[in-house]
């Protein structure tokens, strides 16, 4: 059976496949438009199967509200040539409407959604996963339902996406809000939010970086009394290289060695414990300060340095934020 012109563009139109995969589908199947389908659809599942351990460093990410239910999704792929494209945003922004339709509250629920075209989602991906030649896997879906939703998408470059919910209607508001989020990634929305595992790590991380500098600082101090550059001394590499250069003796490299290696092993074992406990405590503090979006320093207010939370009371003194979400593909 000849394949016409008219027969390559209707199934491009239908799948989106480029026109050499067309045209040699429906050879293969002689016309059969079903049946040439069912075969870019098997080439699709083919070509995703040879990509699957590829990196998804590039994609699109949506974010839109409707009535009282809004989400955000990201459909991930492997450049940005591709994430850039027409169809790719646009089988993106279908998927989002879909699950905004079907107010789906998980990924995987989203996955099983029927498109327009009769296809489920995840066939729909995977279908231009083989027109594209690319991996591509949907991820990031975060859903907020109720009153008073702002959504913001940065710069309208699809990269980053965020959603904020306040206890009452005030747009502007909710709006700076959400690209407060965008801007100083937080964590959470307040201490009270933090999970207790996390800043017991951040704790322990924190004592251990406590030590370390106490004892970083009683090495320089030897170091200094003895009359010797701690900069000069700070690494093997440093030390071979500053002798080569004449600003350093081998006897005073070798001195250095000592000093470090005593000074060291002495602090260690006399650091005063409460004094580390206290140091660490305050580190915990401002970590949560900087990761605590209430506690955060409000970037898109009048000048004044106040918190997230003082900004909004100067608002509406009963303006509060409820929750919020964030979702980024931008190395940070």
């Amino acid at each position: 059976m000849a394949i016409t012109i008219e027969d390559i563009k209707k199934l491009r139109a239908m799948t989106g496949a480029g026109l050499a995969d067309v045209k040699k589908a429906l050879t293969e199947a002689e016309g059969d438009f079903d049946k040439a389908k069912d075969l870019l659809r098997e080439r699709g599942l083919a070509i995703a199967a040879k990509r699957s351990d590829r990196e998804t460093s590039n994609g699109c990410v949506l974010v839109k509200k409707t009535n009282d239910f809004a989400a955000m999704i990201a459909l991930k792929c492997e450049t940005d040539f591709v994430a850039n494209g027409k169809d790719f945003i646009a089988l993106t922004e279908e998927i989002l409407n879909a699950a905004i339709q079907a107010k789906a509250k998980t990924l995987d629920e989203v996955k099983e959604l029927t498109l327009a075209d009769g296809q489920k989602v995840q066939e729909a991906v995977t279908q231009r996963s083989g027109i594209t030649g690319e991996k591509m896997e949907l991820d990031g879906y975060l859903t907020l339902e109720g009153e008073n939703i702002e959504v913001y998408d940065h710069m309208g470059k699809h990269t980053l996406a965020t959603m904020v919910q306040t206890n009452k209607e005030n747009v502007d508001a909710g709006h700076k809000v959400a690209m407060q989020v965008a801007a100083m990634k937080p964590v959470a929305l307040d201490d009270a939010s933090v999970p207790q595992s996390v800043i017991d790590e951040e704790f322990k991380v924190a004592v251990e970086k406590t030590k370390e500098e106490q004892v970083e600082k009683a090495v320089a101090a030897a170091l200094k009394k003895a009359g010797i550059n701690p900069n000069l001394v700070d690494s093997d590499d440093h030390i071979e290289s500053n002798i080569a250069k004449g600003w350093l003796t081998r006897e005073d490299a070798d001195r250095a060695k000592e000093i470090k290696e005593k000074t060291a092993a002495e602090k260690a074992a006399n650091l005063p414990e409460q004094m580390i406990q206290n140091i660490a405590k305050g580190r915990v503090q401002k970590f949560l300060k900087e990761n605590c979006l209430v506690d955060q320093e409000f970037q898109f207010g009048d000048g004044d340095k106040a918190t997230v939370a003082q900004w909004l009371a100067a608002q509406d003194k009963e303006l509060k934020i409820v929750a919020f979400h964030r979702f980024t593909l931008v190395a940070e």
